[in-house]
């Protein structure tokens, strides 16, 4: 039996968006056991390589808008995972720091995040997995605006 016999009337949004879904749901759970809400690790990964960045910054970096940052680090300051300091150059501008528990994530979160890589790709052998990641870096390329 052909993949398109297995799930008829399937299409690629429905099974990206399945996929998408899926992964998110396991993220929320994975992460929620540490206080961190889904989107945050990205968030939080892009402080742990540099620390004290402005919500401006990490939204470019991340293709975001900057009030989502600003919202997520609002939540994410009162979670305890960082504080917000005036730049020092600028005072117009805020940079986001670290405190010492959101500091103390970078292992735990990337260990979460090595385990549900796993998970995701535990029936493909390491040539399947490569091409994965390079067709969804494809799409990302294809949509990018």
């Amino acid at each position: 039996m052909g993949a398109d016999e297995e799930t008829p009337g399937i299409d690629f949004q429905t099974a990206f968006w399945g996929a998408k879904h899926a992964l998110s749901v396991a993220t929320a759970v994975a992460f929620s056991r540490h206080g961190v809400h889904e989107g945050q690790q990205f968030i939080l990964r892009r402080l742990w390589a540099e620390d004290g960045l402005t919500p401006g910054d990490i939204a470019r970096q991340l293709g975001l808008a900057t009030p989502t940052v600003t919202r997520a680090a609002t939540r994410m300051e009162a979670a305890g995972l960082l504080r917000r300091e005036p730049h020092p150059s600028d005072r117009r501008l805020i940079r986001l720091m670290l405190t010492a528990r959101g500091r103390s994530l970078e292992k735990v979160i990337a260990a979460e995040t090595d385990l549900l890589t796993e998970r995701a790709l535990a029936s493909f052998d390491a040539a399947e997995r490569a091409a994965i990641i390079r067709a969804l870096e494809t799409i990302r390329r294809n949509l990018a605006v």
